[in-house]
């Protein structure tokens, strides 16, 4: 199999590695491998550096990865990938497949922009932590881009249909989902069949929208009486605390 190196025309564009987390595959013990690059300019993103398609010289390249998880071998459970937006990576299902070889599980953090390289990655997927923004008709008010929502609805589709376990997860912030557009999204997802729905409180930090944070969340957000109607949407919705 052919497998990208920092040789090969155009090779991943990687924005850093997080060797050892405990959260962002639950039960497993992972490494993060961040990918440079997302379409969307999401009003709470937390990692704006990584928006842009570029490599620092400073970051790791895809040999240095690899090599580093040959000495992990029995210690990590997984390698999940995140971003940015990893499914820009046009390497993204070979160097999955380069991982799943080395007897790792494979997790997926994406918002899903590009459905089609999605259909190629699922096949050595064990997981996927979807970001799902909004009731997909409005998208445009989270990620500020036209129309995103249509390739979310389409991955969404595809996760479910593939048999991956997966997470919905949502960042709420009360200028961008009141209580009545989360009920909105709740019901598209219960739709889907979506059993688990997390939804996680905005985090300030790394965060450039004024419009964000000059407005508070306050305490009651989302309201008791809106958690125990979205529960009803969605058995399996809970409040994650970062």
């Amino acid at each position: 199999m052919t497998t990208p190196d920092e040789h090969a025309p155009h090779p991943p564009k990687l924005g850093g590695l997080v060797p050892f987390s405990s959260c962002d595959y639950p039960g497993k013990l992972a490494c993060v491998v961040f990918i440079s690059g997302c379409p969307w300019r999401c009003h709470y993103c937390h990692n704006p550096h990584l928006q842009t398609r570029s490599k620092t010289p400073t970051e790791p390249t895809w040999d240095d990865i690899v090599n580093w998880l040959e000495g992990r071998k029995g210690l990590l459970d997984a390698v999940v990938f995140c971003g940015g937006e990893p499914l820009t990576e046009r390497w993204l299902p070979l160097m999955m497949a380069q991982v799943k070889a080395m007897g790792f599980e494979v997790a997926l953090h994406t918002g899903g922009a590009y459905p089609e390289r999605l259909k190629q990655c699922l096949p050595y997927l064990d997981w996927v932590g979807f970001d799902v923004k909004a009731p997909f008709a409005e998208y445009e008010g989270v990620t500020q881009i036209r129309s995103s929502g249509d390739p979310a609805r389409e991955s969404l589709r595809l996760i479910r249909d593939s048999g991956v376990a997966y997470e919905c997860r949502t960042t709420i912030h009360p200028s961008l989902l009141n209580d009545d557009a989360l009920l909105r999204l709740a019901g598209t997802l219960a739709v889907y069949g979506v059993q688990d729905f997390v939804l996680q409180p905005f985090r300030p930090n790394g965060c450039a929208s004024s419009q964000l944070l000059q407005q508070p969340a306050p305490a009651n957000y989302p309201s008791p009486a809106t958690l125990q109607q979205l529960s009803k949407l969605v058995p399996g919705t809970r409040i994650r605390a970062h």
